[in-house]
């Protein structure tokens, strides 16, 4: 499965965009440059472009999405399961806790993803958000477009419906 389009905004909603590495704490070992983007390959000088960070976000998604699918055939999540626990991947590095290792139901998880918000021992306001909307996409239905239109005819007033693609 590939995050949606909503899962890469809400992404980006929380990491942001910053065109020049930096560090969030001075205590942090690498930079982070793009859309939280973070590791040994960022200089600590580094300036990138708006294409650049949105290459480099797709790039640390594919790791993040593979970390979210090894619990595919235990889960089957829906898209919007898949894009929270892809997110909340993003920020904390993985998943295999928040299910205890595929052995928590989709129900607990859910409970459960809301106590991950803590950076340093500390509760960050910034986290709590961020968990409540990971949350609130993960307990959201997949709405499936209609795949059927249907309008009134001019000529003879009928309404009439048609199946699309």
């Amino acid at each position: 499965m590939k995050t949606s389009q909503t899962g890469i905004n809400l992404i980006k909603s929380f990491e942001g965009l910053r065109l020049r590495a930096y560090k969030a704490l001075s205590s942090e070992k690498y930079y982070t440059i793009g859309y939280g983007h973070y590791g040994a390959d960022v200089a600590s000088d580094q300036v990138i472009t708006e294409e650049q960070a949105e290459d480099m976000l797709k790039t640390d998604l594919s790791t993040y999405e593979s970390r979210v699918d090894k619990y595919e055939h235990i889960y089957h999540f829906n898209q919007n399961q898949f894009d929270a626990l892809v997110s909340f991947c993003y920020n904390i590095g993985s998943i295999d806790q928040l299910t205890n290792y595929g052995s928590r139901s989709l129900s607990e998880i859910s409970e459960k993803m809301l106590l991950y918000n803590k950076a340093g021992g500390k509760v960050l306001q910034g986290l709590v958000r961020r968990r409540q909307k990971e949350q609130q996409l993960f307990n959201s239905p997949v709405v499936i477009e209609s795949q059927y239109a249907s309008f009134t005819c001019p000529h003879c007033g009928e309404e009439l419906i048609i199946r699309l693609g």
